[in-house]
């Protein structure tokens, strides 16, 4: 994100990690202007947190006395439900705005060094607003956001938000996991074809945010778990019964459901 402002505005932006090599990183290339302190962050209109969730909650704990009133907070994290019940309390207090928000992009490495500018170009946003007849905070929440590029933002509740991410996102990554670790075949490089890289390429995973994450969204994923167990098994049955035709229709269905989607994605 900070890429992104500096590359398409003139706007001054601070930044902190707690790795010095990112600061450094962060710096040397331009991303930043200078680091984030409690001085530099009254002269904020956008904060920007991205970090776990139990991270987050505690800097914001520790920084809320010297977030302006005039500061919008939004929370760029992978869940919603845990963020909004710590945050949007302080928010209040405090007298701060606070929105919470989840861009829908990424790849499987981790770390400063593989940010780059256009990485939310035409992705989606998700924003979980304080309400929603907060127009004008959701028109200038958007006006702030817009040098990343998106493609849409959406508006949601956080309810909404983590039982869609428990799907879309989360499960996928556990079933990459499940997937990476249920065999251990030897030479399995030997034979892997583009299927099994592209099933597989989110399960390089950062088990330290991951975990936290699953445990953070906890009963919306394990609803979407018991769902795909249902359909794994149907369809494991079908095969140990012979049933071709059942196998057809299931491959039909899912068949269609990924041309809906290509479609989608087209009209991009």
């Amino acid at each position: 994100m900070a890429r992104s402002v500096k590359k398409h505005t003139i706007a001054t932006v601070y930044g902190h990690d707690i790795s010095p090599e990112a600061m450094a990183l962060a710096t040397e290339s331009g991303a930043i202007d200078a680091p984030l302190t409690r001085e530099t962050l009254q002269e904020c209109d956008l904060l920007l947190i991205a970090i776990a969730p139990r991270s987050l909650v505690k800097w914001v704990e520790d920084h809320a006395d010297a977030i302006p009133t005039t500061t919008i907070l939004v929370d760029l994290c992978g869940v919603k439900r845990y963020i909004y019940k710590h945050i949007a309390p302080i928010a209040r207090e405090k007298g701060f705005l606070y929105v919470g928000g989840h861009p829908m992009a990424g790849t499987q490495y981790s770390g400063y060094k593989y940010a780059r500018s256009n990485l939310f170009h035409n992705a989606p946003m998700v924003i979980v607003p304080p309400s929603f007849d907060a127009i004008a905070l959701l028109s200038r929440v958007k006006d702030l956001l817009a040098p990343a590029g998106f493609g849409k933002i959406s508006v949601t509740t956080a309810e909404k938000h983590d039982e869609m991410i428990g799907f879309v996102s989360q499960l996928t990554h556990a079933i990459a996991v499940a997937l990476m670790t249920c065999n251990d075949i030897e030479g399995l490089e030997k034979y892997t074809g583009d299927s099994f890289r592209d099933l597989t390429r989110i399960a390089k995973i950062n088990d330290e945010m991951w975990s936290e994450l699953f445990l953070a969204n906890r009963e919306a994923l394990l609803e979407q778990m018991d769902q795909f167990a249902a359909q794994f098994a149907l369809m494991r049955q079908q095969l140990a019964e012979g049933d071709r035709e059942g196998m057809r229709e299931v491959m039909r269905r899912s068949t269609v459901r990924r041309k809906a989607l290509e479609k989608h994605d087209e009209r991009k």
